[in-house]
């Protein structure tokens, strides 16, 4: 069994927002497959396959952990066999990353995570959100809709995306990485 987790905030006001990202990744994947039903548990809810659990949390951001824990709790899986996808302002926007282990990178809901699990060897695919205009601040940039031309290539990004993480459900991180971390 493996888990798929979209990271994001909870609530209509985020949801189309560059934080929301990986949660929309995720959403994205959802609709490659036959209509599942959802399951909520205290912190996320879950669709489940027979070898994939889809999972996105229902708590904010910075509490991410909390829900990857119950998951991992819960279902017997060790950090191995999970993918966080989630936004990465470091990556240009359209850009997709995939690592098997590795820091926070100054990332808020991976930071909960790694501190939650008590390790870095967790496979992730970072989604770039990365702007070439100087920013006053980081949490307005991640907490604002995509801008017109963001918006444009947003479907080709999610699809791409989506791909990956049915890579990493069929094949596994490192294949993920072979394929999409390129330029």
């Amino acid at each position: 069994m493996k888990a798929v987790i979209g990271l994001g905030n909870p609530g209509e006001r985020y949801a189309r927002t560059r934080h929301n990202l990986g949660r929309m990744a995720v959403r994205a994947f959802l609709e490659r497959l036959p209509p599942l039903s959802p399951h909520e548990h205290d912190f996320s809810v879950v669709y489940r396959t027979d070898q994939t659990l889809i999972v996105e949390p229902l708590v904010y951001m910075n509490l991410s952990g909390v829900a990857v824990g119950e998951i991992c709790q819960r279902y017997a899986l060790p950090p191995h066999d999970l993918l966080i996808v989630y936004d990465d302002y470091s990556l240009p926007f359209g850009r997709l990353r995939a690592k098997a282990k590795g820091g926070a990178g100054g990332h808020h809901g991976m930071e909960s995570i790694i501190e939650a699990l008590q390790t870095e060897e967790i496979p992730r695919l970072r989604l770039g959100i990365g702007s070439e205009q100087p920013l006053r601040e980081l949490s307005d940039y991640v907490l604002a809709p995509f801008s017109e031309e963001e918006a444009q290539h947003l479907p080709e990004f999610l699809a791409r995306a989506a791909a990956a993480i049915e890579c990493f459900v069929q094949h596994g991180i490192e294949a993920v990485m072979n394929r999409f971390n390129v330029r």
